[in-house]
């Protein structure tokens, strides 16, 4: 009865617990769909084989009936022979016919009562393989489907604009720094050149004095810059 008892194992299995556990429902599925092929396939083997038996005591039954009924007639005709020992021995010989009858009768109600109850537990399990089967589609279908969705979900968290951490944020960050620098380097420039142009005021406005203190020492420039001593006027 081991594969009988496989059988009302699986019968009461959970499919949709199953699925939750598997790491790939459609290949559980699968997996689970030809496990009970298989055990489909051993338990109409088994009912066969047992209907089989039942033919065989069937009979053997017949047999022990119909010799009980030749050693009844052969009784009686021994005491119509007025043979008494020979009618004694032929209903010694009835009797064990009757009792060997009496035991195929009940190995014969047994194996039709255990035929039955194989028969119900086959025709369960092909049901609930028709509705696995039917059902396969559709949870294979829901499986994809969630398993999608996910992704979507996944993807679009991960490119985020609102998280801080996305990198689309990083290169944006990166973008404006460099754009600080670039107007930072513009501005140093722009007072360098601001710097160049104040000397040059600066000098010019040198120059200026010293024409003005040559003028009034009555030197030309370049004899102050030669480092003459002025000559006093008269």
């Amino acid at each position: 009865m081991g594969v009988m008892d496989r059988l009302s194992r699986l019968l009461r299995a959970n499919v949709n617990d199953v699925l939750d556990r598997a790491e790939d429902p459609e290949q559980m599925l699968d997996q689970m769909l030809r496990d009970m092929e298989t055990n489909i396939s051993a338990a109409r083997s088994q009912v066969a084989s047992m209907i089989a038996q039942e033919k065989e005591l069937d009979v053997d039954l017949s047999e022990v009936r119909e010799l009980s009924s030749e050693w009844q007639i052969k009784a009686t005709r021994a005491v119509e022979a007025g043979k008494d020992d020979l009618a004694r021995e032929a209903l010694r010989r009835k009797k064990d016919n009757d009792e060997s009858a009496a035991l195929y009768e009940q190995q014969v109600s047994a194996q039709t009562q255990t035929i039955a109850r194989m028969k119900q537990q086959l025709q369960s399990l092909e049901s609930k393989y028709q509705s696995t089967l039917s059902q396969r589609d559709t949870l294979i279908a829901r499986q994809r489907r969630a398993k999608s969705t996910q992704q979507v979900a996944d993807t679009v968290s991960t490119f985020s604009p609102m998280d801080p951490t996305s990198d689309l944020d990083r290169i944006e960050r990166k973008i404006r720094g460099r754009e600080s620098q670039a107007e930072a380097t513009i501005e140093m420039h722009d007072d360098s050149l601001d710097t160049q142009f104040a000397e040059l005021d600066y000098d010019s406005d040198v120059e200026s004095e010293l024409e003005a203190l040559k003028a009034g020492l009555g030197k030309s420039p370049d004899a102050i810059s030669a480092g003459q001593t002025p000559t006093p006027q008269e």
